[in-house]
């Protein structure tokens, strides 16, 4: 027995070792130990290449699985419109998902990706799904616990397509209509744009009383990350110009733009995503004193800042002409996942040069990946880390289209009703011989749900998804010896020869996002002024206005009898049926100062030359009790 007694003791010794060191090595792994721990314990393991594919985000077009395991790609993103298949399947997109997370998890160490999506009125991307009203007219209803049940029914229809983080919400001040992402605003008024961060929790969940302050907090596997943006400034634009200069004092930054970011933190928002704009003439891509400075020191946040799509190379002007720059001033800015999101190779190639030159420390990266991993870990990417094929059926749910028509009621604001008081035309009557619906925008469901729908600038088409229209509304709500006659846009002797007791003109503006939608003169284009003229000059009529801001309506106002705000609504067009003929009252106010001519703007609540047409907070209620 002695003779065996020195190898029998190494191969214990060996046993020993081996066995520490793989329970060493799954340490990151065990959801039991603590965050920090988790995280220094993957990031001693990791190599630079793997630290900067964490780093690195790209477009699900060329996020192969082989390019995802080469280059350790820790994000993918579906831009505005691209998607696995025209009218792809909840059961698709979990496929591609799938296949893009196994590649991810067969690298070395097992890091899950997290793939990220534009969710910001619903899953809207994503054919079939509920689209909620754009915030433009969320603000209007003041109603933080319907924008949290909002949020949560977004994060099961996200989850139910195997996606796990949204690129919402956007809590801009918009202050100037002229801006082509005022829609995306909740509010001239930061005050209601911080009531409205309370979507945060819906997506999240709510976090726990005991929460250090400024650490991300993600409730499982049936929520999402949010990402707060677009830091910060970028509603304050000069004669908003998308990513353009916003010419403000630092008090004036902070008591205007930085407020909803406070409430954002506070309530464990993950990600905040940074602005294209500049502030003061200093791209915010390259603001290291409001990215690094106020945001992670000051505020204390512990989520990660990600860029906007191609947001470093536009720190340039013209974008990418200084690519080294960019990524220089990008990351040392504070920036610490990158939406590339085509070039991944000349990102990786450029920091990883950058590093080893000593050009930016080490230290940076660090902290981006730390950043990037706590998000991860907390929101359980790694015990969780492939779609629920059991949440397919969350995919434009009916509790959740009974939601969005709840939100559309409440978003509507009545700017008028009656040529006189005595007069009102409102709420319409239900059973009447014939009446005409006429006007665009009332039997499109493009036009009615917006830019960011289905694709990146939205569509004019009846049939983009599945929802209701305003003329489909009518028709289901009226009575059945009631006759509906649609004519999109009617010539004056078709209105007068028919005999129809009033009129539903439903006219607005194209669809458009970003840049697209910067507008110097806010009209309503042809032929919606014509459709009003022909119609309301001779007869009753309710026009209802489809627009992601106020538009020029002051001189066809008084040929009006009934003016309805609607926004941008959605799919669930029978919330504006609902509303107009009385089984619900208008309770909506506005927002948004609406101006009375183009040449008055900007101007907002509070200015001294205060001159609206219709003022912030105005809008008329129906009396039911009296009807």
């Amino acid at each position: 027995m002695g003779r065996y007694s020195t190898p029998f003791v190494g191969l214990l010794l060996l046993f020993c070792l081996v066995s520490s060191s793989e329970a060493e090595y799954l340490k990151y792994k065990d959801p039991k130990v603590p965050l920090n721990v988790r995280i220094s314990d993957l990031m001693k393991r990791m190599s630079l290449e793997e630290k900067i594919g964490q780093m690195t985000q790209i477009e699900r077009e060329v996020a192969t699985p082989d390019v995802i395991k080469k280059y350790f790609i820790g994000s993918v993103l579906s831009g505005g419109g691209s998607v696995p298949a025209p009218k792809a399947s909840a059961e698709t997109w979990q496929k591609m998902v799938n296949e893009m997370q196994t590649a991810a998890l067969s690298t070395r160490l097992g890091i899950p990706m997290i793939y990220g999506i534009d969710a910001v009125h619903g899953h809207n991307n994503v054919y079939n799904a509920t689209i909620f009203p754009h915030n433009v007219g969320l603000g209007v209803t003041r109603d933080p616990v319907l924008i949290k049940k909002i949020g949560d029914a977004t994060a099961l229809e996200v989850r139910a397509t195997g996606i796990p983080y949204v690129f919402a919400p956007c809590i801009a001040v918009c202050r100037d209509p002229r801006w082509g992402r005022c829609y995306e605003s909740y509010s001239e008024d930061y005050r209601v744009v911080r009531t409205m961060t309370e979507i945060i929790p819906g997506l999240q969940g709510d976090i726990p009383a005991n929460s250090v302050k400024g650490v991300p907090f993600v409730a499982g596997k049936n929520k999402v990350a949010a990402c707060a943006k677009h830091y910060v400034g970028d509603g304050g634009t000069n004669k908003g110009i998308n990513e353009n200069n916003t010419l403000i004092s630092y008090n004036g930054l902070l008591g205007i733009h930085m407020p909803a970011y406070y409430n954002s933190i506070i309530k464990g928002v993950s990600t905040v995503m940074i602005s294209y704009s500049s502030w003061n003439g200093v791209k915010m891509h390259a603001n290291r004193k409001l990215i690094t400075g106020y945001l992670k020191n000051k505020l204390r946040f512990r989520g990660f800042v990600i860029s906007d799509w191609q947001g470093i190379d536009r720190i340039t002007s013209p974008p990418h002409a200084n690519y080294s720059y960019s990524v220089q001033a990008g990351v040392s800015a504070g920036i610490d996942m990158i939406m590339v999101p085509f070039n991944y190779t000349e990102f990786i190639d450029e920091l990883t040069r950058q590093v080893k030159n000593n050009i930016i420390p080490i230290s940076r990266i660090d902290d981006a990946v730390a950043r990037i991993l706590r998000v991860k870990f907390v929101m359980g990417l790694f015990e969780n880390p492939l779609p629920d094929p059991s949440l397919v059926n969350q995919l434009g749910k009916q509790e959740h289209r009974e939601l969005a028509r709840e939100a559309v009621r409440k978003s509507l604001v009545l700017l008028k009703n009656g040529k006189s008081s005595k007069k009102p035309l409102l709420p319409l009557p239900k059973k009447s011989a014939k009446i005409l619906v006429a006007g665009s925008h009332a039997d499109n469901l493009g036009y009615q749900c917006g830019g960011w729908t289905i694709t990146w600038q939205g569509l004019s088409d009846k049939n983009l998804t599945s929802g209701t229209t305003i003329l489909s509304a009518v028709k289901q709500t009226v009575d059945p010896a009631t006759e509906v006659v649609f004519n999109e846009n009617p010539d004056a002797n078709f209105v007068k020869s028919n005999k129809f007791s009033y009129a539903i003109v439903v006219v607005g503006e194209p669809t458009y996002a970003e840049t697209f939608g910067d507008s110097v003169n806010l009209t309503i284009p042809e032929p919606g002024p014509s459709t009003i003229t022909n119609v309301c000059v001779a007869i009753r009529c309710v026009v209802v206005v489809i627009s992601g801001r106020p538009v020029v309506i002051q001189p066809y106002l008084s040929k009006i009898d009934a003016l309805v705000a609607a926004w941008l609504p959605g799919t669930e067009g029978q919330g504006v049926a609902d509303v107009l003929y009385g089984d619900y009252e208008f309770t909506g106010k506005l927002a948004r100062t609406w101006f009375k001519r183009v040449d008055q703007l900007p101007m907002n609540v509070g200015d001294k030359h205060y001159d609206p047409l219709f003022p912030f907070g105005f809008g008329l209620t129906t009396n039911l009790t009296k009807y």
